[in-house]
């Protein structure tokens, strides 16, 4: 019996050392899209190791430099500093658009404004204006909570990029790691704004027209929406000797998120396909 129960648990463990694993990590913004997409993965490929964290753009990213993660989830490009040290270690992060976002502007919804414009958002970030009645006299005379994502995230850098045009944020602004902290910060504080991925909103927040303009799925695709942006996932190509993968649980993957079924969980979790859907 002893023998047998050995066998079994050898059995076992050789079983688990070469079950298939994949390992994403990345973004903030993609999260609820990539957990959409690793279910659906799964229930093709049923004995698959999953690992999933999104801790932001620029944690997945370092992740594929350091060899723990075989995707990266990144609702920005590569930087120029991440391009240079990948031309220095002969690599290549292959760039793949899954999906398209508009940054949303959000407030309270108890706050009497339906509109900003960037230079004002501009003006609010970097403590140029610091209470909402020196934007219209209408609004109250208290001061502003500003809330932002932290610098490890994507949206953070495509917000500096979009709308601070490289201007220091002012030091009272509030740095959050996730967005859904965001949203719970400012639906509990009537003064505060702040600006998360279009797929994050819900109807506990109120969402601000950027120069006239509504976040929209019309609007982000056209890029009428001035804070509209791509989503990306990236892989090393160098590891599969810098030749497009046919096979294996990466290549299954890729193919997977950009097929028709792929799409439709982007749109499911509130953002824009990038390809069509249509069966």
């Amino acid at each position: 019996m002893r023998k047998i129960a050995f066998l079994i648990l050898a059995l076992f463990v050789v079983v688990n050392l070469v079950a298939e694993t994949l390992v994403i990590k990345g973004s903030n913004t993609i999260l609820p899209i990539a957990q959409r997409w690793v279910e659906a993965f799964k229930r093709y490929y049923p004995d698959l190791v999953v690992t999933l964290e999104g801790a932001g753009s620029s944690t997945g990213i370092k992740a594929l430099f350091n060899n723990t993660a075989d995707i990266a989830n990144a609702s920005r490009f590569l930087k120029p500093s991440e391009i240079e040290q990948m031309h220095e270690q002969g690599r290549y992060f292959v760039p793949i658009v899954i999906g398209y976002d508009g940054i949303a502007v959000i407030v309270n919804k108890s706050l009497p404004i339906d509109s900003i414009d960037r230079e004002t958002l501009k003006k609010i970030y970097t403590g140029k204006v610091s209470t909402w009645n020196q934007i219209d006299p209408s609004l109250p005379k208290k001061r502003i909570a500003v809330y932002s994502r932290n610098t490890a995230s994507g949206t953070f850098e495509t917000w500096e990029s979009k709308v601070l045009e490289g201007e220091r944020m002012a030091p009272w602004v509030q740095m959050l790691e996730s967005t859904q902290a965001e949203i719970e910060a400012i639906k509990r504080n009537p003064y505060a704004i702040g600006y998360v991925g279009f797929g994050y909103v819900t109807d506990e927040v109120k969402v601000l027209k950027v120069e006239g303009v509504a976040p929209e799925i019309g609007t982000i695709l056209s890029g009428e929406y001035p804070i509209s942006r791509p989503l990306f996932v990236f892989f090393d190509l160098s590891r599969f000797e810098n030749t497009w993968p046919e096979s294996g649980v990466v290549a299954r993957y890729i193919r997977f998120i950009v097929s028709p079924e792929g799409q439709k969980l982007v749109k499911e979790a509130g953002y824009v396909p990038a390809y069509s859907i249509s069966e």
